[in-house]
């Protein structure tokens, strides 16, 4: 851990102002939040929240994104009724609130994702996209579930990639050249082992000068000179999922 007093860098940046253009539903024991576009379609993405849960405005900015961009968008609540991460939490905390909430534990809740998305929405290729806590758990289905046809995962603690780099599907890596959390290290050994193991296509790309976080917790406007590798980060994971879906 950089810093053991606080383990997780996900208080950088900033809360967005944002309501939300979609709706919440109940998706078998999981509520969900979901946007669809104003045509129909047969793409979909699952949207995984990072620490902050699935009603963090900047998770929805994002998710609401994905539909402007064509797609059917799903953002459910991996913590299954557990609480979010607050900021006002004690940082001291987080390795106990964490163990009851593993990114590698929502094969279950995916499932159930997959068969609304299939049969409510008439979704038929579908994709994931995770920030944080959510892209190490995309790490963890890009590994295992055979339904996904790719994923996208920001700055995802590489913890499912340490022992099998053989991929499933077609996995886009987006990193921060300044992330406390991932180290560089971390992410050139990650590189090492797909260029050996991994049989589909993958890209790695670390965005330089960002910190954690900067897709979905940077504001543009504030942060001006950060604007160009927030947009083109986000440009990236539309053109990976519009190439794949």
């Amino acid at each position: 851990m950089a810093n053991e007093s606080r383990p997780c860098p996900c208080d950088i940046g900033d809360r967005f102002d944002y309501g939300g253009r979609g709706q919440e539903v109940q998706v078998e024991h999981i509520k969900a939040y979901v946007c669809k576009p104003p045509s129909s379609t047969d793409k979909a993405v699952i949207v995984i929240h990072d620490i902050f849960g699935w009603q963090f405005p900047n998770t929805r900015y994002i998710t609401d994104m994905l539909t402007t961009n064509g797609y059917i968008a799903i953002c459910p609540d991996f913590f299954v009724g557990q609480e979010a991460w607050k900021l006002s939490n004690d940082w001291t905390t987080f390795d106990d609130w964490l163990k009851t909430r593993e990114a590698g534990k929502i094969d279950k809740e995916v499932d159930v994702v997959l068969k609304y998305l299939r049969e409510q929405c008439g979704a038929k290729k579908i994709g994931a996209v995770g920030f944080c806590w959510g892209g190490a758990a995309v790490q963890h289905l890009m590994l295992k579930n055979p339904h996904l046809k790719t994923g996208v995962s920001l700055y995802g603690v590489i913890k499912f990639m340490e022992d099998r780099c053989s991929l499933l599907h077609p996995t886009f890596f987006i990193f921060a050249e300044k992330d406390e959390y991932i180290t560089l290290e971390q992410v050139s050994l990650l590189e090492q082992k797909l260029k050996q193991n991994c049989k589909v296509h993958y890209e790695v790309k670390i965005y330089p000068g960002q910190t954690h976080g900067f897709v979905h917790r940077k504001r543009e406007d504030i942060n001006p000179q950060d604007k160009p590798y927030i947009e083109g980060a986000r440009k990236d994971m539309i053109n990976w999922l519009n190439k794949y879906l």
